[in-house]
């Protein structure tokens, strides 16, 4: 079964992904590279898909930015093609969302709005409607 998309596509959704948790987190260019050893210029480069970054310090940045190494390639599904759009929002309202939850300090409060956005998108019982 042929991929789909190159290697360097892959790299651009991988930086794409970086960019947007870092973003989300309040973090600079400069400070995710400090903290790595590296110069900002190189987090650009990474983010931009120009350089490949390979595991080891792909599982450096993941652990700094607090998710798994598998959260790059969300958006990638088992035939390496991009996910679907999402349904009812643009990327750049789901990016806003994902920007508020992340300031929200209290877990348990963290834990209901998660419970609540759930609830909204579980599938209704057959003959239910939503109204």
């Amino acid at each position: 079964m042929p991929v789909s998309l190159s290697a360097s596509e892959i790299d651009r959704v991988v930086g794409q992904r970086m960019r947007q948790r870092r973003e989300s987190l309040g973090i600079s260019q400069g400070r995710l590279g400090r903290h790595l050893g590296l110069t900002f210029s190189q987090i650009q480069k990474y983010e931009k898909g120009a350089n490949r970054i390979g595991a080891g310090r792909l599982y450096q940045i993941a652990t700094y930015l607090g998710v798994k190494p598998s959260y790059f390639f969300d958006e990638l599904d088992s035939n390496g093609a991009e996910a679907l759009q999402p349904a009812g929002g643009s990327r750049e309202e789901i990016r806003t969302l994902t920007e508020a939850f992340a300031t929200i300090p209290d877990r348990e409060t963290r834990a209901s709005v998660l419970a609540l956005v759930r609830s909204l998108t579980a599938p209704l019982p057959e003959g239910r409607i939503l109204r």
